[in-house]
């Protein structure tokens, strides 16, 4: 494997010349020696088979080559001082990644605000989301793949913090002959497609909510339901935060139905105890549960 001829150091010299204007201002801004930054700047020319510097006057200027060549060395030095950075993030135990199983029927907000926190506060950390459904989401918990899990459900043994409830709305498109009634029973329904959401566990399939349709489709993302019935193919339960926009412009309507307007489900943040508790974690884990609750309470 082939290294590098140059060397950091004279890619740090040649932007430190650049960025102060002189040899001797850039010797002062690297704590060095003019002499080793004037040895650095010939060593790194000679190496490289085009002109970096071009007189004008008294006064080197960068060549059209060097400004290239200047605009590489920042981001090599940017990514030096990152790895650095990642190290002395790593040796005070902050993870480089955390995963999380997240509910489709989550909402997503808090979490994105949450994520935000943790990339202020070390953005050398990697978020992965797995996006699960019913079992799914108990068995990326108890099989180890997720450190924090935000589900309906909490297994036994386990403790869960309350982070907010979701409400599951009966939604048609505003065409579709469901839209047309006034109350809507159990038999209306049935003589309908039913559009349904895969349980993305493998071991232990469940079903949730009402399943009676004698026609049933079934898709692993709401956002496939969303479209489904956009184009007025059936109907759905689908949580109220992905449809907002269509309820509000009256493409989708909501079913008036006898038994049901809506169906109201808990989530909560479990947090693994399989699993060591690390900073970024346990950050993660207290910025969901703090901004769920500024939400509920606005």
């Amino acid at each position: 494997m082939k290294t590098p001829r140059i060397t950091i150091e004279q890619w740090a010299a040649l932007r430190a010349v650049v960025e102060t204007g002189t040899h001797a201002m850039a010797a002062e801004a690297l704590n060095k020696s003019q002499s080793t930054i004037s040895y650095a700047i010939q060593k790194l020319e000679d190496q490289l088979p085009v002109d970096v510097f071009q007189m004008r006057g008294r006064k080197a200027e960068l060549t059209e080559e060097g400004k290239i060549l200047y605009r590489r060395a920042v981001e090599i030095l940017d990514r030096a001082y990152e790895a650095e950075s990642v190290a002395a993030h790593l040796a005070k135990g902050w993870e480089s990644e955390v995963t999380l199983a997240v509910d489709v029927i989550a909402n997503l907000k808090p979490l994105l605000i949450a994520f935000q926190k943790l990339a202020e506060v070390s953005p050398q950390t990697r978020v992965r989301v797995l996006e699960t459904s019913l079992s799914g989401t108990d068995e990326a918990l108890l099989d180890g793949r997720a450190t924090l899990v935000v589900t309906s459900r909490v297994p036994p043994g386990y403790n869960g913090t309350f982070l907010n409830t979701i409400r599951m709305l009966p939604v048609v498109h505003h065409r579709h002959p469901l839209a047309q009634k006034e109350r809507i029973t159990d038999e209306d329904l049935r003589h309908h497609l039913q559009v349904v959401l895969r349980d993305s566990g493998t071991k232990r399939e469940q079903n949730s909510g009402w399943l009676g349709s004698e026609k049933r489709w079934t898709v692993s993302h709401f956002a496939t339901s969303r479209k489904i019935l956009r184009e007025g193919l059936g109907f759905a339960f689908i949580p109220e935060s992905i449809i907002e926009e269509d309820l509000a412009s009256g493409e989708l309507v909501q079913l008036d139905i006898a038994w049901q307007s809506h169906r109201e489900i808990a989530l909560y943040l479990v947090v693994n105890m399989a699993l060591e508790a690390r900073p970024a974690a346990e950050l993660l884990a207290r910025e969901i549960i703090r901004v769920s609750g500024n939400i509920n309470s606005n």
